[in-house]
């Protein structure tokens, strides 16, 4: 069965498929495995209290599952604090590439 990297970077409703996609993967067993990464406009949406991303971000958590933000882009731009409020806020470039080293399909919204 396939492993999935689900890459929301879209600040806006193009993120949605992403969301919905991870969140019906995990409900109905469609991956082994699926990780949700945010990268920069989506991470500052998220940041700034979108509920259309936050609703989804809490679906995933119901769900055992928490997205993780880039860190260096939290920093650079100085909303570390707000973002992890909603996900788990850390280095991404090495989770990405030991991912896809591990297999993992990335898909990106």
């Amino acid at each position: 069965m396939v492993k999935v990297l689900v890459i929301i970077t879209s600040p806006d409703e193009r993120a949605l498929p992403g969301f919905m996609w991870a969140v019906n993967a995990i409900k109905n067993g469609w991956a082994e495995d699926v990780e949700v990464i945010l990268f920069g406009p989506a991470e500052r949406a998220v940041a700034e209290g979108d509920g259309l991303f936050i609703q989804w971000i809490k679906k995933l958590a119901e769900m055992g599952r928490t997205p993780t933000a880039c860190r260096r882009l939290a920093e650079v731009e100085g909303f570390v604090g707000p973002l992890e409020e909603y996900t788990k806020v850390e280095y991404v470039g090495r989770i990405i590439a030991e991912r896809l080293e591990e297999g993992y399909v990335p898909m990106t919204f």
